[in-house]
């Protein structure tokens, strides 16, 4: 997924991974939560999360 990020947004993006526990899987962009596992009930699918970050831009 960091690749996919980083392809279409390009290498000047700053993308963290935190590695957490019990399944917790959320993307965060400017602070703000536009995924999350947990609400979801699934991770997401290829581009989705690709989409969301560049429906904010």
């Amino acid at each position: 997924m960091v690749a996919e990020i980083r392809e279409q947004f390009g290498v000047g993006v700053v993308v963290d991974l935190e590695k957490g526990s019990r399944g917790v899987f959320d993307v965060h962009v400017d602070g703000t939560r536009v995924f999350s596992k947990h609400e979801q009930h699934r991770f997401p699918d290829p581009g989705e999360i690709v989409g969301v970050v560049a429906g904010r831009a």
